[in-house]
């Protein structure tokens, strides 16, 4: 059997290192082999499969934008600036709508208090008023009209009504009936009130703290 390997009759032995079967140059002692490098990429062919690109800090420039991309980050900021605008304006007239609420509201308070402080003030207490014996008990009205005590020979004097042997004058805003003993009130005539009798009579028209009528028909 003949090996197709082994070089015919009148052909070189093989060095090692050389193809099988091709003649190679005999190897210096000491020599290397070249390391393996791949051939060259052809320009405009496809790029290598699986290779990284690395980024490195300080090194690296970055990519320059693109018009478009340049377009729409403007676009993208005048929006945004539009927007703020936008909620600023209304967040102000928010606040100067609910300023002037609060101003208006506060104006109207003080009118209605001042309002109602100046009707209290021009409008007369009614206050009832009851004719009243020397030992403080309830008699009928008349003993304290003016009508009435002068054509039966009476008079006024310190506030009292004289009647014969009898004194009389008006309890003003106290409580009970003829024949009672009156319960609370005053002895003094109030100022600005419309003071008068359970059956009508007028002692006393009052209005915004003046008081007028007789002053001898009460003490």
């Amino acid at each position: 059997m003949t090996d197709n390997n082994l070089p015919g009759p009148g052909q070189p032995t093989p060095q090692p290192g050389s193809p099988s079967g091709q003649p190679g140059q005999p190897q210096q002692p000491g020599q290397q082999l070249p390391p393996y490098q791949p051939a060259p990429q052809q320009a405009g062919g496809p790029p290598a499969k699986g290779k990284v690109r690395q980024q490195q800090a300080g090194v690296t420039k970055p990519r320059q934008a693109t018009v478009a991309e340049q377009r729409a980050r403007a676009a993208a900021l005048k929006a945004q600036q539009e927007r703020f605008a936008a909620e600023s304006a209304a967040f102000e007239k928010k606040r100067k709508t609910r300023k002037r609420l609060l101003i208006g509201g506060g104006v109207t308070v003080g009118v209605i208090a001042l309002v109602a402080i100046w009707y209290a003030a021009a409008s007369p207490k009614n206050v009832t008023a009851q004719c009243t014996d020397s030992n403080n008990v309830i008699v009928d009205d008349d003993y304290c009209d003016q009508k009435y005590y002068s054509s039966h020979g009476g008079y006024t004097s310190g506030g009292f009504i004289y009647i014969g042997g009898s004194s009389y004058r008006y309890n003003y805003g106290g409580s009970g009936a003829v024949g009672q003993k009156v319960t609370g009130g005053s002895y003094t005539i109030p100022k600005g009130a419309n003071v008068s009798t359970k059956s009508g009579t007028s002692v006393q028209r009052g209005g915004f703290g003046v008081s007028s009528g007789s002053s001898s028909s009460g003490g």
